[in-house]
């Protein structure tokens, strides 16, 4: 049967001699990029740019909005980037959390967020998760902010673990 490259859309690379593996989504990202009529779009610096302030004061108002907006696939854009942070991409569960607050009220700057974390994507693809071998050494990191959510006062939360330099457990909350 031989060795397993791809679980669940998932590449995997393999080095024995150094004990390493890593992790990528290529693939799957290009196909979302593809889907969402982004794979012609300008690269990404960041999955969001520093400043921006999401609301539901910026939800559809205007019969015109709400039509415009209801022609765009919001929540499987929100569910297609999911799934790759639940994989392989802890870098961008924070600019997710922000945008997935505003699937059923999303408007035009909303999209322009998830819209980024897909410039995002499109330069980082080859990205990969790297487990190695060594010494077992565990790290942890977590931050908050103080009532970030304009909407309701809340506070944002988030982690990430790493073993051995490759990320193990990640999330980011409100």
């Amino acid at each position: 049967m031989g060795e397993a490259s791809y679980i669940l859309g998932i590449k995997m690379y393999r080095d024995r001699s150094k004990r390493m593996l890593g992790l990528t989504q290529s693939s799957y990202i290009e196909k979302v990029l593809k889907r969402f009529k982004m794979e012609h779009s300008k690269q990404g610096l960041l999955p969001m740019r520093h400043g921006i302030k999401l609301s539901k004061k910026q939800s559809p108002k205007t019969d015109e909005e709400l039509k415009r907006m209801s022609n765009i696939l919001y929540a499987s854009a929100v569910g297609s980037i999911q799934y790759a942070i639940q994989c392989t991409r802890p870098d961008v569960a924070y600019a997710l959390t922000i945008t997935r607050r505003y699937q059923a009220c999303a408007g035009e700057a909303h999209w322009g967020a998830v819209k980024s974390i897909h410039k995002y994507l499109k330069r980082t693809k080859d990205m990969f998760l790297i487990y190695g071998g060594g010494e077992l050494i565990l790290e942890g990191y977590s931050d908050a902010s103080f009532q970030s959510d304009d909407d309701d006062a809340k506070s944002q939360s988030g982690f990430v673990f790493k073993l051995n330099g490759g990320v193990v457990a990640w999330k980011s909350s409100k």
